[in-house]
């Protein structure tokens, strides 16, 4: 009997600002996928977490041990796929993660940042203030062409969201 390849579960990371649903949106599509889903926020170091509660907007060096443990987790998804939820606000973090998993797939959320700030001021519970939405809207690089990624709007409703992104992921 001939032996099939079944392709492998696709490693995605869910991408954007704070407040643009990345955390609903990675819950819902893991399930979809029927893959692990892996909250990035839960991967900050205790020290990334006191900057932000803060207020203090995190610098490259302050992410790059982050993005290391998350290019972890996505080595360890190499075969059973997975939904990771991380900001990868520039493409040099993109690029940090591409490196952990090539063939990583990119759902980036973007909104209006009224809408973006809303959400925030409505968010409890989160360490991450809106204030430090401004400098996370500044840091954003949108992914090129080049990147594999699909732009969704958050205005969407959630599970047209998941729908868009399973589309794209096929």
């Amino acid at each position: 009997m001939p032996m099939t390849d079944s392709p492998r579960p696709p490693v995605v990371v869910v991408m954007g600002v704070s407040g643009c649903g990345k955390s609903t949106l990675g819950q819902a599509l893991a399930q979809a996928l029927g893959v692990p889903y892996i909250e990035g926020d839960e991967l900050h170091p205790p020290r990334n977490v006191a900057l932000m509660a803060a207020g203090t907007p995190l610098t490259d060096a302050d992410r790059a041990g982050w993005l290391d443990i998350i290019g972890e987790r996505l080595v360890q998804a190499r075969d059973t796929g997975a939904v990771v939820t991380c900001s990868a606000l520039r493409r040099i973090y993109r690029d940090r993660l591409r490196a952990a998993s090539p063939g990583l797939r990119l759902i980036h959320l973007h909104g209006d940042p009224a809408l973006l700030a809303e959400r925030l001021g409505q968010r409890t519970g989160h360490y991450m203030p809106a204030t430090l939405l401004p400098s996370q809207l500044q840091t954003l690089e949108p992914p090129g062409p080049d990147e594999a990624a699909t732009t969704l709007d958050i205005a969407q409703p959630p599970d047209v969201l998941v729908r868009l992104s399973l589309q794209a992921l096929r």
